[in-house]
C-alpha cells in the first residue's frame, strides 16, 4: 500500500517510514527528508455531529407530528431525512454505548444503566476493550474529537478522583469533553468535568446560565478553534443533551408560551399527533392508535386539580423540549456560518429511549421521591405551579404524558418489548453526500447501525484490532444504502430488544414480545416470575403500531419467535435476566464491586473532594459517625463541613452564625436540623456527629448527637431517611455543598466553610440490613407511604 493509502484496518496506524541517512552532514543529504505529515482521513471524508436527545418519545418533536416545536429538527428534515422505523435499547446507558460501539448493549456489558450494574457480562457496566468506540476509529484515523453533555458509561466507580480514567470520554476516543458523567443534571446548577477536572458553571442561573446553552457554547467554541487552526482536518462532535430528561429546568418563557395548549388532556393529543404524522407520513394512512396502558386513567376520570397539575407539568416539559432543540439550531447556525454545514454528516436523534413514565401516575415535583415510592398529590403540585421549572423544582410529568409522546405506540421508556420504549424519530442532513430533500426512510434500523453508517461515509474500515486488541464484530448495519434509494429493501432484518425483563425478537416485520414489568412502579413488591410472563405477536408489516395481537392466529409463529429469541439473547449476553430496579442502585443488592467495598472507616484530607454517590461512603440504611477536625476562625465560623446531596434529599454537617447543625432533608419534603446552642470558640476543634439507625429494614429514622471536642451538645432525631439514593445530579463534598444545598441554612453558593478544614473521618456500622430486613423494609416503607 502506497504511503497515501495508510493501511487503517489495525489502530493506531503505524508511522511512516522514512529512508536512511545519506550523509553525515544534513546539507549534503540527498534526497532531502521531507517532513513528516498528519494522519488525515481518507480523502473527502464529512465533518460529523451527533446530537443525542434525552427521554424524548416517538411523539412529541414537531417534526415527526408531535405538540413540542422543534424548529431545528423541521428544519433538518426539510433539507434531509427522517427516518421513522429507527430503533434504541429503552433506557439512557445502554442506548448510549449502543451507539459509540456499534454493538448490542450486552455484548458490551451495558444491559442497564451503570448505577444499576451487577457482575454479570452482559450488565457490569464495562466496554470491553475488544469494541473500540466510534471515537476511538475516527481519532486513530486523523479526526478531532469532541464530545459536550451527558456521558453516562463510565463504570459507577471510577467517577472519582482515584480513577482510573481509560473509560471516561477522554480515554474512550475524545480529545475533548465537557459535560457530566451520570444520569442527569440539574440543568442550573451542574456538577461537570472539563476532561476528568471536576469544574462549576462559570455563571449563575441569576445571571443566564442554563446547562443546555453552556453545552452548545463549547461545542460551537471547539468546532471553531478546530476550524481556525486546523480546517483541513474533518471534526466529529458529540452533543448528548442531558435534556429532556427530568429535572425539567428551562427559562420561564419557554413554559409560559405553552400555557393552556395541553388542557384538552392526553388522550385528545394522542388523537391530534396522529393526525399530524399521517399527513407528515411519518406513519400509513392506515396506522392506529396502539393500546392505552392498563391502569393508566384516562383524561376525563380526572379531578380539576388532576387535570390542571398535568397540565402544567406538560407545559414544562414541551418548554424544555423546545428550548433543547433551540439549542440545536444554534450548533447549525455556526456550521452554517462557518461553510461547513453541506460537508457535515449531521445524525439528530430524537430520544434515546421512549418517552418516560418514571414520574408516575400523577407526575412529582421530584422524581426521586417517586422512585422511592413517595408520590405528590395534585393539590402539592399545583401549590408549587408557579416554580415549575426553576431550581426549587425537580419535576416530571405524568404517566399519561409519557404515552402520549410516544404515539401512536404502546408502553413508555424500560419496555423494551413494544415500540413506545425503543421507536424514536431520527434524522440524517448530509447534502453532500444526500441528494433528496424531504425525504423519508422506512426501512427498520436500530441505534447500533449509527456507528457503521458514519465509517462507511468516512471511507474507514472496521478496525480488526486497536492498540493490540482483536476486535468482536461491528453488529450494526450501515445505512448508507438509504440515502439515496428510499426503496432500498432492509438490511437489518433481525433485532432482539431486552430490558429489565421487557423482551421483544423482531425479524423481517414479524414481532413477538413480552412485557415483564411496569415502569413507574419503581419499587418492586414481591417477585416476579419470567415463565408467567405472556408473550404477543404483531406483523408490522400491516400492522404498523402493534395495536392488534395476533398471537391465538399464529401460534407456531410466535413459537418460531420465542426461539430466535433464545438463541439471540445467549448470543449477545442477554442472560441471566435481571428485573430488579431500584435495588440495584445499591452495589451490595446488585452484586457488584464499589470503591469502598467492605471497608467500615475512611479518612479524607483537607477541603475541596467531589464525589458522585457511588464513590462516595454509603451512609444509608446504617448507623454511621461523621468526625471532623477543623479550625475554626473567631465567632466560629460559618459554611459546610461535609454535605451529600442537596435540595432533593440529602444530609449536610456544618456550621451556622458559629453553632454547629446538622441537618437531614427527606426528599425535599422535611429538613430535620439538630443545633447545637453555642457558638464554636476560636481555635482546633473536632466536630463530631453520630447517628444511631433505628434498623429493621430500609427507609428507618435514627437518632442523632453533635459533640464538640468529645462532649455531647445537641441531639435529635430524624424520623426517616432516604432508603435507595439522595440523588444523581448531586454530590459529597468536603468544605462546601455544590449544586443546590441542603438546608436554606445557607446559600446555593458561597458556602464554603471560612475556617480551615483537616480532616473528615467517616465510620460505617455494620451491614446495612439482612435481605429479610430489606425486604421487610422495603415492604413496610412501600406501605407506610401509600
Amino acid at each position: 500500500m502506497s504511503s497515501s493509502q495508510p493501511e487503517r484496518h489495525n489502530l493506531p496506524i503505524a508511522d511512516r517510514r522514512h529512508a536512511p541517512a545519506t550523509s553525515i552532514d544534513a546539507r549534503d543529504q540527498d534526497p532531502s527528508f521531507e517532513p513528516a505529515q498528519p494522519l488525515r482521513p481518507p480523502r473527502g471524508a464529512p465533518n460529523v455531529v451527533l446530537v443525542l436527545v434525552d427521554d424524548m418519545g416517538f411523539g412529541a418533536p414537531s417534526a415527526f407530528g408531535g405538540p413540542c416545536e422543534t424548529p431545528t429538527a423541521d428544519r433538518l428534515a426539510e433539507n434531509g431525512l427522517r427516518y421513522n422505523r429507527f430503533h434504541v435499547t429503552a433506557i439512557c446507558s445502554p442506548t448510549r454505548q449502543s451507539l459509540l460501539t456499534g454493538r448490542n448493549h450486552h455484548s458490551v456489558g451495558m444491559g442497564v444503566t451503570t448505577e444499576m450494574a451487577s457482575a454479570a457480562p452482559g450488565y457490569n457496566g464495562i466496554r470491553p476493550r475488544s469494541a473500540a468506540t466510534i471515537a476511538q476509529t475516527l481519532r486513530a484515523n486523523g479526526y478531532n474529537t469532541g464530545a459536550f453533555g451527558k456521558w453516562h458509561q463510565t463504570p459507577a466507580r471510577d467517577v472519582s478522583p482515584a480513577g482510573p480514567y481509560d473509560r471516561w470520554p477522554t480515554g474512550e476516543g475524545f480529545e475533548k469533553f465537557y459535560g457530566f458523567i451520570c444520569a442527569e443534571m440539574n440543568h442550573w446548577n451542574p456538577v461537570l468535568f472539563d476532561g476528568t477536572t471536576p469544574v462549576e458553571p462559570s455563571q449563575r442561573p441569576e445571571d443566564g446560565y442554563h446547562l443546555s446553552e453552556d453545552l452548545v457554547d463549547r461545542a460551537i467554541e471547539w468546532i471553531g478553534t478546530q476550524r481556525s487552526l486546523n480546517p483541513d482536518v474533518p471534526f466529529f462532535t458529540y452533543l448528548p443533551f442531558g435534556a429532556t430528561h427530568a429535572p425539567y429546568h428551562v427559562p420561564r418563557e419557554y413554559r409560559d408560551k405553552y400555557r393552556g395548549r395541553f388542557d384538552h388532556g392526553w388522550d385528545r393529543q394522542r388523537e391530534i399527533t396522529l393526525q399530524r404524522q399521517k399527513e407528515l407520513g411519518v406513519v400509513p394512512p392506515d396506522a392506529e392508535l396502539a393500546p392505552w396502558a392498563e391502569g393508566v386513567p384516562h383524561w376525563d376520570e380526572l379531578s380539576d386539580e388532576e387535570r390542571r397539575a398535568a397540565a402544567s407539568l406538560m407545559e414544562l416539559y414541551a418548554g424544555f423540549a423546545e428550548h433543547t432543540d433551540v439549542q440545536v439550531g444554534r450548533l447549525m447556525d455556526a456550521l452554517e456560518e462557518q461553510g461547513v454545514l453541506d460537508d457535515t454528516l449531521f445524525v439528530y436523534i430524537l430520544g434515546d429511549n421512549g418517552a418516560s413514565a418514571e414520574g408516575g401516575l400523577g407526575g412529582t415535583l421530584n422524581e426521586h421521591r417517586f422512585a422511592s415510592g413517595i408520590p405528590d398529590s395534585a393539590e402539592f403540585i399545583n401549590a408549587h405551579a408557579e416554580a415549575l421549572g426553576d431550581e426549587t423544582t425537580h419535576a416530571h410529568y405524568p404517566v399519561g404524558w409519557a404515552l402520549a409522546m410516544n404515539t401512536p405506540y404502546q408502553w413508555t421508556k424500560q419496555v423494551a418489548s413494544h415500540f413506545g420504549g425503543t421507536r424514536d424519530g431520527m434524522i440524517v442532513h448530509w447534502p453532500n453526500g444526500i441528494s433528496e430533500r424531504g425525504g423519508l426512510r422506512n426501512q427498520f434500523h436500530h441505534v447500533i447501525d449509527v456507528l457503521p453508517t458514519v465509517l462507511e461515509a468516512a471511507g474507514i474500515p472496521h478496525p480488526a484490532a486497536v492498540d493490540g486488541i482483536g476486535q468482536q464484530p461491528i453488529e450494526g448495519t450501515s445505512m448508507l444504502y438509504t440515502f439515496n434509494d428510499a426503496q432500498a429493501p432492509d438490511r437489518h432484518r433481525i433485532q432482539y430488544f431486552e430490558m429489565v425483563g421487557n423482551r421483544g425478537i423482531y425479524r423481517d416485520g414479524w414481532m413477538a414480545v413480552t412485557r415483564h414489568g411496569t415502569p413507574w412502579e419503581m419499587v418492586q413488591s414481591g417477585r416476579r416470575y419470567f415463565d408467567d410472563d405472556v408473550w404477543e405477536l404483531y406483523d408490522t408489516n400491516t400492522d404498523w403500531t402493534q395495536a392488534r395481537d395476533i398471537s391465538a392466529q399464529h401460534p407456531g409463529k410466535l413459537r418460531e419467535l420465542q426461539q430466535l429469541f433464545l438463541v439471540e439473547a445467549a448470543r449477545f449476553n442477554v442472560f441471566p435476566l435481571d428485573d430488579r430496579m431500584t435495588e440495584r442502585e445499591n452495589p451490595r443488592e446488585a452484586g457488584r464491586l464499589d470503591l469502598f467495598g467492605d471497608r467500615s472507616t475512611v479518612t479524607f484530607r483537607g477541603a475541596g473532594l467531589r464525589l458522585t454517590e457511588e464513590t462516595a461512603p454509603n451512609v444509608k440504611n446504617r448507623s454511621h459517625t461523621v468526625t471532623a477536625v477543623a479550625e475554626t476562625p473567631p465567632g466560629g465560623g460559618e459554611g459546610v463541613i461535609v454535605a451529600q446531596g442537596g435540595r432533593f434529599g440529602g444530609w449536610s454537617l456544618y456550621i451556622h452564625q458559629g453553632c454547629l447543625r446538622y441537618a437531614y432533608n427527606y426528599f425535599g419534603l422535611q429538613v430535620h436540623t439538630v443545633a447545637a446552642p453555642e457558638r464554636l470558640s476560636k481555635g482546633e476543634h473536632e466536630l463530631r456527629m453520630e447517628f444511631d439507625y433505628d434498623g429493621g429494614g430500609v427507609g428507618r429514622g435514627g437518632s442523632v448527637t453533635l459533640l464538640v471536642d468529645g462532649e455531647k451538645v445537641a441531639d435529635g432525631r430524624v424520623d426517616a431517611t432516604i432508603p435507595y439514593y439522595f440523588a444523581f445530579d448531586e454530590t459529597f463534598d468536603l468544605g462546601v455543598d455544590r449544586a443546590s444545598p441542603v438546608t436554606d441554612d445557607y446559600p446555593t453558593v458561597d458556602n464554603e466553610f471560612t475556617g480551615r478544614l483537616d480532616r473528615v473521618r467517616l465510620d460505617l456500622g455494620d451491614d446495612q440490613c439482612s435481605d429479610v430486613e430489606s425486604e421487610s423494609g422495603r415492604e413496610q416503607f412501600r406501605a407506610a407511604h401509600d
